[in-house]
């Protein structure tokens, strides 16, 4: 005799962008990005950093500066697309989030990167603001 298997399932609903809950996240995501909760900004932390240290490897410790800091824009750049493309697939994890080299190629590099950062968190902050464009499903849960 076959046993009987139940077809009901529950249903985990999504949270809609209306939804007051939705907005206090997006409040509190916000905070965070603006450096609320951290002991530090980004700014102050990486702002005074002598570029010829950047690729210096500590011992003990497995990136330079320099890796860190292409991580933390690797890492950006794929949250922030992720969040309004959706259609983007994200990289390779973990060989496309970090660096092949210790250290930037030049000044100009570390600069260049320092500032992206810099411009994609304001990015984030304005996404993160507006309603989500990625639908949250229903998820079936088994």
């Amino acid at each position: 005799m076959k046993k009987k298997t139940s077809a009901k399932k529950r249903i985990v609903k999504a949270v809609r962008p209306s939804d007051p809950r939705d907005q206090a996240l997006r409040d509190h995501l916000l905070y965070l990005l603006r450096g609320g909760g951290a002991h530090v900004t980004f700014d102050d932390a990486i702002g005074a950093w002598p570029v010829r240290l950047a690729g210096a490897m500590i011992a003990n410790f497995p990136h330079s500066a320099w890796m860190l800091l292409e991580h933390m824009r690797l890492a950006q750049w794929d949250i922030l697309e992720f969040s309004r493309n959706p259609k983007h697939v994200s990289g390779k994890w973990p060989e496309e989030y970090w660096p092949a080299s210790e250290a930037p190629a030049t000044e100009k590099s570390l600069e260049s990167e320092h500032r992206r950062i810099q411009e994609r968190s304001k990015s984030n902050a304005a996404v993160s603001g507006r309603p989500a464009r990625r639908s949250l499903r229903q998820n079936s849960v088994g």
